[in-house]
């Protein structure tokens, strides 16, 4: 069992060729277009979720951070699919990748911070030296807060990796036990299994709460800058 442990990480291929591209394109066909003038339930509870979130995350922007609103949904929408479908069996999840995810972070904070520094210039540049800082201390706080300005990319994507890979493996190990307790004791064997279970269950809220933190995330950065 401890061999295959990380197998499932491991990105798939079809014929020696890489499949991940494909699987990354997968989540967009399950949001089809409305294309009727009374759409469906599905469709209907899809658009309704969506306009919820929008309203509440962009409550806190002005007219252009707003502009960012197709940007901030479509990535919810594609983390939280893209989780939600690593939970199926002999899936594979490419958000426990964290060049994928730093792929996706570093292009939207270096979107945020371009956009602070070229409507926000004085107030951009503020943030590297706080008010009132002693004169002595200038040039580490500049320091300082340039590594935590740098970190925040880093951070989103290790945030959204470690938790994803988290579950998966405390999946992957509690069904391995399930299965080899069978045999030794039934009892045990099915407490085990009711703790998948509610393990499985609480993943499914965290596919969806690690989507939502990592767009609010670059949301709040983006309020920052603009």
């Amino acid at each position: 069992m401890n061999e295959n442990l990380f197998a499932s990480f491991a990105a798939p291929s079809m014929m020696g060729l890489p499949i991940v591209v494909l699987i990354v394109m997968f989540p967009s066909i399950l949001f089809p277009t409305p294309s009727r003038l009374i759409n469906n339930r599905l469709i209907s509870i899809q658009q309704w979720l969506i306009q919820l979130t929008s309203k509440q995350m962009l409550a806190i922007h002005n007219q252009k951070g707003r502009t960012w609103a197709l940007m901030l949904m479509s990535l919810i929408l594609f983390i939280g699919s893209t989780n939600l479908l690593g939970l199926l069996p002999h899936s594979f999840t490419p958000t426990t990748q964290l060049s994928m995810n730093l792929g996706m972070a570093i292009p939207l904070w270096a979107g945020t911070v371009i956009t602070g520094f070229r409507y926000k210039t004085k107030v951009s540049l503020a943030h590297f030296l706080p008010q009132g800082t002693p004169l002595p201390l200038i040039p580490m706080l500049v320091v300082i807060e340039t590594i935590s300005l740098f970190i925040q990319p880093m951070a989103l994507a290790v945030r959204l990796t470690a938790n994803i890979t988290a579950g998966h493996l405390l999946i992957h190990l509690i069904g391995g036990a399930t299965l080899a307790l069978i045999n030794i004791s039934a009892t045990t064997a099915f407490i085990t299994f009711i703790i998948l279970i509610l393990l499985t269950i609480l993943e499914f809220a965290v596919a969806l709460i690690q989507a939502y933190v990592f767009t609010l995330l670059v949301s709040l950065y983006l309020h920052d800058n603009t």
